[in-house]
């Protein structure tokens, strides 16, 4: 999903005017004269509703000012000195053939402006609830350059705003995900892409660890492989699949690096491959270590390297310096493995209907644990759509307290597999905790529940007796870190219901709250997103960017989070400037060349916009990396 964020330029007085027709615009040359001029200005930019958006479109050789509040407008242009002019800059203003780029007001060519009764009178509906106006055009020699469209706010005929449009990622946020108790907890680890579909997607079991590579090593055999896969106690599971991140050490030939990680990679996989008869899939991607290699120099007598281009680098950890460098390079070597496991399953063959008859029979012979090992197998079948979640309501059991697992699993797995049944989950829960006053499990999946059907306010709820509820629940052996888990949440959906009150005092100490406590207990990616999101819709971005910063500089953190990241502080000249920054940009890079450099394409290419790279830091990674 894209949405547009507005940025303002300030202006200031030693920046340089191009040489070209100004028009009758006037360029303040002083705050004070500016703030004089555009005293009206700024209070109706102050005074914008956060809702209200804006943005330059184009039509073949025509552009338009598109805005979604009519209203606004027609306060902002009310005077006939108010205006509007567009002025198109080009990329090639950023080239990499140039040495530097010259700041300026005026950072392209300059449009005619266009006044308050002329922005009035051609003001129509467009698609939607959007308003538009034509504010200029494009000569076809121009019209095929890759170019974007700054817009200059004027009062009095004076420059008060000078806007560049970003065009960031954004994705939706939740809450974070408590899981629920089937067997163990397990979670609902949901998607970050983009391009994911709607909904939970319930994972088998997945474990994560890291391979250390000998130098110059690229076959593995069982022996080697055996420890680990031992190791992971892999008996009553087969590997579904494995992602392995391979990575050298940054020295030598990059081809060289990456053809001798693609060979390890696929050596460990064929290696686990003997060890059991269902197909591994297998997805594996391969780069060069620079994030540990930036990060393990600091400090040290090496850290001046950091400051210096890839290519320089590798030009001097050559002899005698590489051999120097060794016991650093040597932990830079390595293949981190995410493999996906599954149960066995001794029931897969046998139907649905099968499975049914065969789990009553073991339910009339008390023969538990073949009736749990029957009902995962079930689940199995759920989970990939095999059958519909009523043929649970065949499964013929007493309503006993030994059975209790079986049925909290039953309720919980149909929550999981589709939160709109929530509700009447909810209630079967409930029913359930009178025969089993003191089961924490079944205490744990009620307010896991709770919770999110209070933040889509399907149910009312007290909040001090829900608070009181949660903390309640160490009293039947409820982790303390899974307890600092529900709490973030329920200050999360306090936080949301303040705001709406207008309660902002508050809202901040259940936004404190948070900051406070997140780091008690383990955070996924998607958490990570979550809880970062939650922060900069806050206005909290400082918060956000604390959140991600550490993470951001890790190879292994999620592809779209790290890019979320990057969406943060792309803009924010401060950070950029950060030696820290230059790690989680390669860190980018490394991950997704192509992905990095889009952010630097025009708006209308898919970009965030290329005016970043009026930024010589980013513009000198920019065209180390991208232009080749």
């Amino acid at each position: 999903m894209k949405t547009f964020y507005f940025f303002v330029f300030l202006l200031f007085p030693f920046y340089l005017i191009n040489a070209q027709n100004t028009y009758d615009i006037q360029f303040p040359k002083t705050e004070n004269e500016r703030n004089q001029n555009c005293q009206s200005c700024f209070q109706i930019f102050r005074q914008k509703p956060k809702e209200v958006k804006f943005s330059i479109k184009r039509e073949g050789n025509n552009l338009y000012f598109q805005i979604n509040d009519k209203r606004w407008f027609n306060t902002l242009f009310k005077n006939s000195g108010d205006g509007i002019a567009v002025d198109v800059v080009a990329k090639d203003r950023y080239s990499c053939d140039l040495e530097s780029v010259v700041p300026t007001q005026i950072r392209g060519k300059l449009l005619k402006p266009v006044y308050a009764s002329k922005l009035k009178s051609g003001l129509k509906p467009h698609k939607g609830n959007a308003f538009r106006v034509h504010v200029g055009r494009i000569s076809d020699t121009d019209i095929n350059k890759k170019q974007e469209y700054n817009i200059l706010f004027l009062s009095n005929k004076s420059l008060c705003r000078y806007y560049v449009v970003y065009d960031l990622e954004s994705y939706k946020w939740d809450l974070l995900d408590t899981g629920m108790y089937l067997d163990s907890l397990t979670y609902n680890t949901k998607q970050i892409k983009l391009t994911a579909k709607e909904g939970y997607i319930l994972r088998s079991k997945t474990l994560k660890f890291k391979i250390p590579f000998e130098k110059n090593k690229s076959e593995y055999s069982q022996e080697d492989i055996k420890p680990i896969y031992d190791s992971l106690r892999l008996t009553d599971f087969n590997i579904k699949s494995i992602n392995i991140k391979a990575y050298s050490s940054v020295e030598g030939s990059l081809e060289r690096n990456i053809e001798l990680q693609e060979q390890r990679a696929n050596s460990i996989v064929a290696a686990l491959q003997t060890f059991q008869k269902p197909t591994i899939k297998i997805e594996v991607s391969s780069s060069e270590n620079w994030v540990e290699f930036l990060n393990d120099i600091k400090d040290t007598k090496f850290e001046n390297l950091g400051k210096l281009k890839k290519n320089l680098v590798k030009a001097k950890l050559v002899g005698a310096l590489s051999q120097e460098m060794e016991p650093i390079l040597q932990y830079h070597r390595k293949a981190v493995l995410e493999l996906e496991l599954e149960k066995k399953n001794k029931y897969k063959t046998m139907t649905p209907n099968e499975l049914i008859v065969k789990f009553n029979a073991s339910i009339k012979a008390e023969n538990l644990d073949e009736a749990i090992e029957i009902q995962n197998s079930l689940f199995e079948k759920l989970k990939n759509k095999e059958v519909s979640p009523n043929l649970l309501r065949r499964m013929e059991i007493p309503k006993q307290g030994r059975f209790v697992k079986i049925f909290n699993k039953n309720s919980a797995y149909r929550y999981m597999l589709n939160e709109l049944q929530g509700l009447i989950v909810y209630n079967e829960l409930l029913d359930l905790e009178k025969l089993v006053p003191k089961n924490g499990e079944v205490k744990y999946n009620i307010a896991a529940i709770k919770i999110r059907l209070w933040r889509f306010r399907a149910i009312d709820v007290n909040e001090t007796k829900l608070k009181n509820q949660i903390y309640a629940l160490k009293n039947y052996g409820i982790e303390s870190s899974l307890i600092s888990r529900m709490m973030v949440n329920y200050h999360i959906i306090k936080a949301e219901n303040l705001m709406r009150k207008r309660d902002y005092v508050n809202k901040d100490k259940s936004v404190s709250y948070i900051k406070n406590n997140y780091k008690k207990f383990y955070l996924s990616d998607y958490d990570y997103l979550s809880l970062a999101q939650f922060f900069s819709y806050y206005a909290n971005v400082d918060m956000a960017v604390e959140l991600l910063k550490k993470k951001a500089q890790s190879i292994d953190i999620d592809e779209d989070l790290l890019f979320y990241y990057l969406n943060l502080t792309l803009v924010k000249r401060e950070l950029t400037q950060q030696d820290d920054y230059r790690t989680i940009l390669l860190n980018a890079i490394n991950m997704n060349k192509a992905r990095f450099c889009k952010l630097f394409n025009t708006v209308e290419g898919g970009g965030v916009t290329f005016q970043l790279l009026v930024d010589e830091y980013l513009r000198g990674t920019y065209c180390e990396n991208c232009e080749d």
